[in-house]
């Protein structure tokens, strides 16, 4: 068994693999290129490990599943969608400078698979591994979500290639995470002639926005936050439609539930005006109790090794809620997710491909 994550493996090899994913935009919901995204993914693990990697069909997207053969017994889990738009790579190119690369994805999350990948090419034995790389987490992994459930079930472990929290730590509690659309039916009429005789939708949404941001309870962790607004037509017209988009981050069931019964309840202050609501927290919270025994393997692999609850969600909060041994974080060190200045530390990448190396074997040889 791997007893530390000192392995042999090639920085400049797992750059050039780095750089070939990411020179592969892949914006979520971008069918055609989720599909060269994950040929590209496919053809790295092939490459790196041997063996088919299928490419499994979605509405989401192509989604990449390997597997070392034998009883399955660790899933190491990401995806290959990215936030940022077709052309960003144009302006923002893959680059390897003072210790850093740069580029879109590289910290979220091209870097942790790549590193990943080679990790486990290290290993002399593979079998009872797994490897999902899905093409939908950004969005909500709507398309991928049973699968990831079912193979997490049959491996029973899941190691997740998400960037580290600040400092390396890996990941050792995540928030449930979801969003919430609030729309208001007003009904139109002249702002100047007759603005009694319509319903303000707006003013409706403004009596909803205070409401729905008095649901936070922060000193527990829960967060309410509205993001997204919009109403109205023209400037001289009552407007007769509002909508208001609410992000919600939560650290138990218990206030999954209660935030979303207070968002099923949300009534009308005006005479008319109508609510329908839609959405819900979509992630259930990742409870460190779901990681404590991989977290002290992780630790004897690399002493020193600190973990940190995260307000953000990945798909480890599904196999984590399912009961599934899950450890999150292990893959980039680095930071900037979803933002122009996403960087990965280079000098990490071989200490992260041995860890989740070390993990796996540790599982797989238990």
């Amino acid at each position: 068994m791997t007893t530390h994550p000192a392995i042999a493996v090639s920085v400049e090899a797992m750059l050039e693999d780095l750089r070939t994913l990411v020179e592969v935009e892949s914006p979520s919901r971008d069918l055609d290129a989720l599909r060269t995204s994950a040929e590209g993914v496919a053809g790295v693990i092939e490459t790196r490990l041997g063996g088919r990697a299928v490419l499994v069909e979605s509405g989401g997207g192509p989604h990449v599943h390997w597997s070392g053969g034998g009883t399955p017994r660790v899933l190491v889990l990401g995806h290959h969608d990215t936030v940022f738009p077709l052309g960003t790579l144009a302006r923002r190119p893959f680059l390897v400078e003072d210790g850093r690369a740069t580029g879109p994805g590289v910290f979220d999350m091209l870097g942790g698979l790549v590193q990943a990948i080679h990790g486990l090419a290290a290993l002399e034995d593979r079998s009872g591994v797994e490897i999902l790389v899905t093409a939908d987490e950004e969005v909500g992994s709507h398309f991928s979500r049973a699968l990831i459930e079912e193979r997490a079930l049959a491996c029973g472990a899941v190691l997740v290639a998400e960037g580290a929290a600040d400092g390396g730590a890996v990941k050792t509690g995540r928030k449930g995470c979801g969003t919430f659309e609030v729309s208001v039916a007003g009904r139109a009429s002249h702002a100047g002639l007759e603005p009694a005789a319509g319903v303000n939708a707006l003013i409706e949404a403004a009596h909803q926005v205070l409401e729905i941001a008095a649901l936070a309870r922060p000193e527990i962790g829960t967060t309410v936050t509205p993001t997204v607004a919009s109403a109205g037509t023209l400037d001289n017209v009552v407007p007769a439609r509002a909508t208001v988009v609410v992000d919600v981050r939560v650290e138990s069931a218990a206030e999954k539930e209660r935030v979303e019964s207070a968002f099923a309840a949300l009534a009308p202050h005006l005479d008319e005006a109508v609510i329908t609501v839609s959405g819900g927290v979509g992630r259930p919270p990742m409870p460190e109790s779901a990681v404590a025994g991989l977290f002290a393997v992780a630790r004897r692999l690399l002493p020193g090794l600190e973990g940190r609850a995260v307000g953000g969600g990945s798909d480890g909060n599904f196999t984590a809620a399912l009961g599934v041994p899950t450890l999150d974080g292990l893959g980039a060190v680095g930071g900037g997710a979803h933002a122009d200045h996403e960087y990965l530390l280079v000098g990490s990448m071989a200490e992260r491909a041995g860890l989740v190396a070390g993990l796996a074997d540790a599982i797989r040889s238990a």
